[in-house]
């Protein structure tokens, strides 16, 4: 499954970057984050409760960022596993750029999962993740104190 969008966020680049990088941002702007922290220089450990529609499993997950260029891109790479529903992987890329008024922001996406996840469905979970993105960026903004607005994807 692949996923993406383009948010303009009204605040310069170094700020965008730092609420990206914010353990405190990410929990306010994550649906059902229990826990997110910093354990090492490009890695974060988290806990997620994730609707699935009839279904709420609490995911435990391992975030790494690689290729990282401070304040102009990383790769976000995770593995999460969600019990007997089984595990899911992704891997995200964010870019950040300069933008009239602020920061442009480039996110796409690929991933998968196994298990009883994918017996619930493609579609819902794609429609699902999805509208979790859309979402997250805006809720980046909002911890943020800074405005965001989606772009033509």
């Amino acid at each position: 499954m692949e996923f993406g969008g383009r948010y303009h966020f009204s605040a310069p680049r170094d700020v965008v970057w730092a609420g990206l990088n914010d353990a405190a941002v990410l929990k306010a702007a994550i649906p059902g984050c229990h826990r997110i922290e910093w354990v090492g220089d490009d890695s974060l450990v988290c806990e997620i409760k994730v609707n699935l529609g009839l279904m709420h499993p609490v995911f435990k997950g391992d975030l790494e960022l690689r290729n990282v260029v401070p304040a102009v891109s990383y790769t976000l790479a995770g593995r999460a596993r969600g019990g007997l529903l089984g595990k899911a992987e992704a891997a995200a890329d964010i870019a950040l750029a300069d933008s009239d008024g602020g920061t442009e922001l480039v996110f796409t996406a690929a991933g998968g999962a196994d298990g009883g996840i994918m017996k619930l469905g493609k579609q819902l979970i794609g429609s699902s993740a999805q509208k979790v993105i859309d979402g997250f960026f805006e809720r980046v903004g909002d911890a943020m104190g800074v405005e965001v607005t989606p772009l033509e994807r």
